[in-house]
């Protein structure tokens, strides 16, 4: 993946005298004496700037959800969307002078939303002719000097990708994704900004781009061969040190990567996750770091250096443009260069503003284009389905996943070698306020289902392995005694396992005895009426989140891949039902498991 023209003059120009400058005005220097130090009883030099930052918008440009078909809302009342965000750097700009700020991302930009899936999938943007994608187009009319590359980038390919970074008018960083074969960054790795100040010496801001390591498993099918993702840490202490002798004065690094130094994949990911706090420790020379990736709300928060004794301030925006950061320096000039003197960080929230009617009125014709599209409607349903109790109950809504998942796997898998074998299907609650309406099924009533854009594989397991898969995946559930009352707002999440890592399983019947300790919920597990044989071998239909390692679940990462397709399971249920013409739930509906407690039903 050698670097293309564009991004290696973005790279070599910030080596030399053509850095890019950020603008604004200058106050001549000869007006202010340029003498060294702070001689002569002359005040210190002094200049503050600003840089803000976003991450995770994950195709987020309006305020708007394209599931539920209207204004974005959540219980805290948040708003998403570039055009909140534009709205909000508008103001710091005025504020503090265009020319002393700098606007970042720390990735994830172009996976998440139906706005985003249309011009990947629909319309694409690498077809010949093809549209501008519209977090370009809202990005580069906001004026983003820089983003790191997010694991999402990857999700719809590499030549996806290259077409955006050709469509945005600000480099995309990943100094930790290199080219397979050369081990050179396949992207650029860092960018140089000059402030210009009003004493001739411009202060040189680095902003260097890390991703995600756990690209090269989550989408191994896209980057196999062609990119590796070595550690944040080792680049880091590869390319920090370099910044600094090219004259950097402050370093930030915009890291797609949490702070909590752990992996949600066990030892999937071959390097740590969450390493972004890791990076502050380890590295000397950092002053700020932008986080994303964990969807946090972090503020501000300072790691210390533990070979300088410095401390690097981080911050992270939540998530969708639901914030925006602002890291504020003050410079001191000392000894012929600009010192940081005090760094520190704070977070704006978009719902305290209006959307940027620049930014909507750019895009108000691609957002039609996929409100109609999302509103087609596809088949009917012969009841109401929702997932409002999935949580905690076999709900049709989800038996809808497994039997489209298990019919899928089943045909692929005809006249083969795995024929025989029985199908089992995992699925998850992704979203408690899913729903299929009685009447009328849509676009977006199936793709608001399915919201993430996991594609489907088959892999083999033993019944031993089933069962340890079912107790790993019972974890999820408060341990609840027998006789006390059961809140449902309580009994789910148990240490922070988010919905969509808890997995119901199709094609058994068991019982989860929630009054028990963990590795041992698993009661009556039956296949066909029988209690399952350890030794018997199954066909699991999985996603490929969960296949490649996603949620730690156990044996079904190194199993035997008998199957995988590179559609989203989103389109094989819109696919599905369309097919059918007719949703029918009791066609496929049943009762495979319950929760227990000493053998009484919970519900």
């Amino acid at each position: 993946m050698p670097l293309n023209r564009r991004t290696f003059l973005g790279t070599s120009a910030a080596v030399g005298a053509g850095a890019a400058m950020a603008g604004g005005s200058a106050v001549p220097a000869a007006a202010h004496g340029h003498g060294h130090g702070h001689g002569h009883g002359r005040p210190p030099k002094r200049y503050s700037f600003t840089v803000m930052g976003t991450t995770d918008l994950h195709g987020n440009v309006f305020n708007w959800d394209y599931f539920t078909d209207k204004e974005f809302d959540d219980k805290d009342h948040n708003d998403v969307g570039l055009a909140k965000i534009s709205t909000l750097v508008e103001q710091v700009r005025r504020e503090k002078g265009r020319g002393n700020t700098l606007l970042i991302d720390a990735g994830d930009t172009i996976q998440g939303t139906q706005l985003s899936y249309y011009y990947a999938k629909v319309d694409p943007i690498t077809a010949r002719r093809g549209p501008m994608h519209p977090m370009a187009q809202a990005m580069n009319a906001i004026g983003y000097d820089a983003a790191a590359l997010g694991n999402h980038e990857f999700n719809y390919g590499i030549p996806v990708l290259r077409k955006f970074e050709e469509q945005c008018d600000f480099p995309l960083l990943g100094a930790n994704a290199l080219d397979a074969k050369s081990l050179r960054p396949a992207f650029a790795p860092y960018v140089i900004k000059r402030m210009r100040t009003p004493f001739g010496r411009d202060v040189r801001v680095a902003v260097l781009g890390l991703t995600n390591p756990g690209v090269a498993i989550w989408d191994k099918a896209n980057v196999s061969g062609k990119m590796v993702f070595p550690g944040l840490e080792e680049q880091a202490a590869k390319f920090v040190p370099r910044l600094r002798s090219m004259g950097a004065d402050v370093v930030i690094v915009s890291a797609h990567s949490g702070t909590s130094g752990t992996s949600s994949y066990g030892d999937q990911v071959p390097h740590v996750e969450n390493a972004a706090a890791l990076v502050a420790e380890q590295v000397p020379g950092i002053d700020a770091i932008l986080v994303g990736h964990a969807h946090l709300e972090i503020p501000e928060y300072f790691v210390e250096n533990e070979r300088t004794g410095k401390k690097v301030v981080l911050s992270e925006p939540l998530k969708w443009g639901q914030r925006l950061t602002l890291f504020d320096f003050d410079l001191v000039w000392e000894r012929g260069r600009w010192v940081v003197e005090r760094a520190g960080s704070r977070v704006l929230n978009s719902n305290t503003v209006a959307e940027d009617p620049k930014i909507t009125g750019l895009l108000a014709d691609e957002h039609r284009k996929v409100v109609a599209y999302v509103n087609q409607v596809i088949g009917t349903s012969s009841a109401a389905m929702s997932t409002a109790e999935a949580a905690w109950k076999d709900e049709p809504i989800i038996d809808l996943i497994n039997v489209v998942q298990t019919e899928t796997v089943k045909a692929a898998l005809a006249g083969g070698a795995y024929a025989s074998l029985p199908v089992l299907s995992q699925a998850s609650c992704f979203s408690r306020t899913a729903r299929i309406p009685e009447g009328d099924v849509t676009i977006r009533d199936a793709a608001g289902l399915y919201p993430f854009e996991n594609t489907l594989e088959a892999r083999v397991l033993t019944g031993a392995q089933v069962r340890e898969y079912l107790e790993f995946s019972a974890r999820y559930y408060v341990r609840t005694a027998s006789g006390v009352p059961v809140d449902t707002s309580k009994l789910t999440n148990a240490e922070n396992i988010p919905d969509y890592n808890y997995d119901a399983v199709s094609g058994l019947t068991y019982e989860i005895d929630i009054a028990k300790p963990n590795g041992s919920r698993i009661v009556n597990l039956s296949f066909e009426g029988k209690p399952i044989d350890p030794a018997a071998e199954f066909v699991l239909a999985v996603n490929n989140y969960r296949a490649s390692g996603g949620g730690n679940f156990p044996h079904v990462a190194g199993a035997k891949q008998v199957w995988a397709n590179s559609e989203e399971i989103r389109n094989t249920i819109i696919s599905w039902v369309r097919a059918k013409g007719s949703v029918d739930a009791a066609q496929f509906a049943s009762v495979d498991w319950r929760l227990t407690r000493d053998g009484s039903p919970v519900f």
